[in-house]
């Protein structure tokens, strides 16, 4: 029988170990989806660290991830940056995919933004759409809290009556007047993966509310607000949903539109920092 460490010591354990890379605590921690990695381009770098050199981190395994935690700055700003995630897909467990939120959280850092790249469910999205996200759904996939609660982390019933962040959608909708470019305000659907939804379960969830579908970025924001920390999420639309276009769907064509939208996405991502 294998036995785990517990989340909270697997949790500190590396916060010790980066406490002797970097002599700061991060404004922000940003973790960047498939096909968004390129905005990394953008930070003054200080330290670069491989997950595979961090010692109990998990390990990208999708292409699109680079497998990199990044520290550094943007627009003044001292960052956290993840160029890539874990998903329950890969064969990880909840632990590990909220691990780098809860090494995030016994850092300090209290600013969490997440990106992902999704399929439209609202037929007034278009590929290359940038989508604030406004609230999520996410019935159909195991809750990163499930077990044991550590009090040390947050409450046993965390309220989710505000995931994200009443202020930070604020700034989102700002720094994109500022910038000039047009975004969405939307929910989000969590999915399991990493099949690709089919065309009942889309309709399905287009009854329940939804604007966007992906893989992802749920359990880490569930981990965020447990641990106490504001939460911003903007998700790129790579695609139409399963159903809504007669073509079926590829991960090349999600890398091809995050390219597309490299420009656009990075700019957007800079005027955000700086309003924070």
């Amino acid at each position: 029988m294998v036995i785990r460490m517990k989340l909270f010591d697997r949790a500190n354990k590396i916060k010790e170990f980066l406490a002797d890379k970097i002599d700061y605590v991060p404004e922000i921690a940003i973790v960047l989806g498939s096909g968004l990695g390129a905005f990394a381009n953008e930070i003054k770098v200080d330290v670069e660290i491989d997950y595979k050199d961090i010692e109990g981190f998990p390990v990208s395994t999708v292409k699109g991830h680079a497998g990199k935690l990044i520290f550094g700055s943007v627009c003044g700003k001292k960052i956290a940056a993840m160029q890539g995630r874990f998903h329950l897909y890969e064969g990880y467990e909840t632990d590990d995919v909220t691990l780098p939120v809860r090494v995030f959280q016994l850092m300090g850092i209290k600013n969490y933004i997440v990106t992902n790249a999704s399929g439209a469910v609202n037929t007034s999205y278009e590929p290359g759409d940038l989508m604030v996200m406004t609230d999520h759904i996410s019935f159909f996939c195991p809750s990163a809290l499930t077990g044991e609660n550590d009090d040390r982390f947050g409450t046993r019933f965390p309220s989710m009556s505000e995931a994200y962040d009443k202020a930070f959608i604020s700034i989102a909708n700002r720094a994109a007047e500022n910038i000039n470019i047009k975004v969405q305000n939307g929910v989000y659907c969590y999915c399991k993966g990493p099949m690709f939804e089919t065309p009942a379960e889309i309709r399905a969830v287009k009854i329940l509310g939804a604007d966007a579908v992906g893989m992802s970025t749920v359990p880490e924001v569930v981990a965020a607000v447990h641990g106490g920390m504001r939460v911003l999420g903007i998700s790129c639309i790579t695609n139409m949903a399963a159903g809504i276009l007669n073509q079926p769907l590829t991960h090349q064509e999600v890398m091809e539109t995050g390219k597309m939208v490299e420009e656009k996405f990075s700019a957007f991502m800079k005027e955000i920092v700086s309003l924070i």
